[in-house]
């Protein structure tokens, strides 16, 4: 499932190459129509998603500086452009419809639409965007990024390499991350794109209902608070990847009242700027917590993992503390959780958490 793996962090072209495929395609895109930048602009809500926006209410230019650098949007955008796992979650709820946005072909539709972000569009009344290719690789596509003749280009959420963040930036103002790639919390990413959208207001509303709707369901499964739990993923062969406790999945158990393993920590001997590290099979029994939670495509994958000895004979497992994620969409909603895919994730999510942690030893 390389999507959610290590591939995702993918090294981008270099800055020579990238900055001329982007001349090449800056000179195409002057040449062709202004019907050439995929979805139309497409701003205000027509729905549950927007939460009440209705267009821009902060002044504008706004600053967003970054990790990699800053980003000045002079006015109020209106061709929007996403990248990475989520921004364009946190912009549909706000109101916007990107002009291009990434394809998702795990978790998507037929098109390559993630369902929460479908429903959104559909409730906003807006088409399509442009489904931008490089998503399952992390290679930025900067050709396509030019032809949708973006005003702003939103990816805090992202593996963003300093030579990317440059080379987009030739094109419109970048957001990017604000301290390292992959590790920016859900609720920092609505933030951060509603001050670049200018609407800070909004962006707060949206992040303060969805602390409240997680805080609901933790308190209404109280056996989850002060459960450990480790957050896994078996997509190498004999080998199981921990996130770290700076990732949005984690953050968001810890949300509902859990805590990481100490377990976690203890393993992690080469700590990086990765979001996630690996421990072999044969050092599974190491792995000391009350809940084992893990993502899977489908139920065949969670069968062959559990019938791995080493796997079978963790105590999580042995006692049904275990909490397999099972389903490409339930995946992609709760590997990077955003206040588009925590509503129609969680009510799932919790009880089978929940579940689980009624089972600890």
């Amino acid at each position: 499932m390389s999507v959610l793996s290590s591939s995702r962090r993918a090294r981008g072209r270099l800055a020579v190459v990238a900055a001329g495929l982007v001349a090449g395609a800056l000179a195409l895109a002057g040449c062709s129509s202004s019907d050439d930048g995929g979805s139309s602009e497409t701003t205000g809500p027509t729905g549950s998603a927007s939460a009440g926006a209705t267009g821009a209410t902060d002044s504008f230019p706004v600053t967003v500086t970054s990790a990699l650098g800053t980003a000045t949007i002079k006015s109020e955008p209106k061709r929007v452009v996403t990248w990475g796992w989520s921004s364009q979650d946190a912009a549909l709820a706000l109101g916007v419809v990107p002009v291009a946005m990434p394809k998702n072909t795990y978790g998507g539709n037929a098109d390559g639409v993630l369902p929460w972000d479908a429903d959104a569009i559909k409730e906003l009344g807006g088409t399509t965007p442009e489904l931008l290719s490089g998503s399952d690789t992390g290679q930025v596509p900067f050709e396509e990024i030019v032809k949708a003749k973006p005003d702003v280009i939103l990816a805090p959420y992202s593996g963003l390499t300093q030579d990317d963040f440059d080379t987009l930036s030739k094109i419109a103002p970048v957001v990017a991350y604000p301290d390292k790639p992959w590790a920016t919390s859900w609720q920092d990413q609505t933030t951060i794109i509603g001050k670049a959208l200018g609407r800070s207001a909004q962006a707060a509303d949206l992040v303060s209902k969805t602390n409240d709707l997680v805080a609901a369901l933790g308190a209404k499964y109280p056996v989850l608070k002060g459960k450990t739990f480790v957050y896994a993923a078996a997509n190498e062969a004999d080998k199981l990847s921990v996130y770290r406790a700076s990732d949005p999945r984690v953050q968001l158990l810890t949300q509902l009242g859990m805590v990481v393993s100490p377990s976690v920590k203890a393993l992690d001997t080469k700590p990086d700027d990765s979001y996630f590290f690996q421990v072999s099979y044969e050092n599974l029994s190491k792995i000391d917590t009350d809940v084992l939670v893990a993502y899977f495509g489908d139920q065949k994958a969670v069968d062959a993992f559990v019938k791995d000895p080493l796997v079978a004979a963790m105590p999580s497992v042995k006692s049904g503390a275990f909490a397999p994620i099972v389903g490409e969409s339930f995946v992609m909603a709760s590997s990077a959780p955003t206040v588009l895919s925590i509503p129609w994730m969680l009510n799932q999510y919790v009880p089978k958490l929940a579940a689980a942690a009624e089972k600890a030893e």
